[in-house]
């Protein structure tokens, strides 16, 4: 496991080790559990003993940013066996599928995406599953993710990307153009509380989530995502459409905007409905 250190890396430690797998974390810091055995290495320019370890691997993920995961993988593709599973688990998939590839067209590959904090855990959560060289291997992990309680979802590289930059780039840069919104009112958030209905407390919980987060994950979602720019010209162009409604435009225009949001929901309207009702019981 390199980067087993890490949130996400972490995640997959702890599920390897409680099904019984003999596990090495690779990383510049030792992982939590002093249990687990432990060697500090660089994954892009490993010396013999590393090697030697790697070539023994049946499973090797790499839950490392992507600059890294790209340099490694030609260095790993000449020491890993034919039957082995490369994993990574990127935010963004193009780049690093691109890589596999070119550089380690031998080896079985997978690049999965957790769609969810790691702190959740996998139970009931989608795991975007990207297969690139499919294989034995590939198939038991997927299958093992589906035993922790995963739902994995299959999809390209490009429908990866295209995904993520609609459910996570737009969503973040969606919360984070809300706070820098309230934060030109001058209001505080002590006496927001005091007054605010659920749908604002909601906003402000999700808020804050990302804001007390990493500003590295939320940083890579945005810059590294190619399909992200879209979606923050998207949100733009709906914000300043909204606008130009609210200065220009009819009652009857604002009830055929809202018909048109509506209808983009399709059968899915109902259960997001009762979702938000659900979430509004405990805002």
């Amino acid at each position: 496991m390199v980067g087993g250190s890490g949130a996400v890396g972490g995640l997959f430690v702890s599920c390897l080790a409680n099904s019984d797998v003999e596990l090495l974390v690779v990383d510049g810091r030792p992982p939590e559990d002093g249990r687990l055995r432990y060697e500090q290495g660089d994954i892009t320019d490993f010396g013999p003993e590393l090697a030697e370890d790697l070539a023994a691997a049946d499973l090797v993920v790499l839950a490392v940013p992507e600059p890294v995961a790209v340099a490694a993988v030609k260095g790993l593709a000449a020491v890993l066996r034919p039957d082995a599973l490369l994993v990574d688990t990127l935010s963004v998939k193009q780049r690093i599928v691109e890589s596999i590839l070119a550089d380690a067209p031998g080896v079985e590959a997978l690049s999965l995406n957790p769609m969810f904090a790691p702190s959740l855990g996998f139970e009931g959560r989608p795991v975007a599953a990207v297969v690139v060289h499919d294989g034995p291997a590939a198939r038991t992990l997927l299958d093992l993710i589906r035993l922790w309680g995963g739902k994995v979802v299959p999809v390209t590289s490009q429908e990866h990307d295209r995904l993520a930059g609609a459910t996570q780039a737009l969503t973040h840069a969606t919360l984070l153009s809300f706070g820098l919104a309230l934060s030109q009112f001058g209001i505080s958030t002590t006496e927001l509380r005091q007054i605010a209905p659920p749908p604002h407390n909601v906003l402000l919980a999700m808020l804050a989530r990302v804001a007390a987060g990493t500003p590295e994950v939320y940083w890579d979602v945005q810059a590294a995502n190619p399909e992200a720019l879209a979606a923050r010209q998207a949100l733009a162009d709906g914000v300043r459409r909204f606008a130009d409604l609210l200065a220009t435009g009819t009652e009857e225009d604002f009830a055929a905007m809202l018909h048109e949001v509506r209808d983009a929901f399709g059968p899915e309207l109902e259960h997001y409905r009762d979702t938000c009702a659900r979430l509004f019981e405990s805002a």
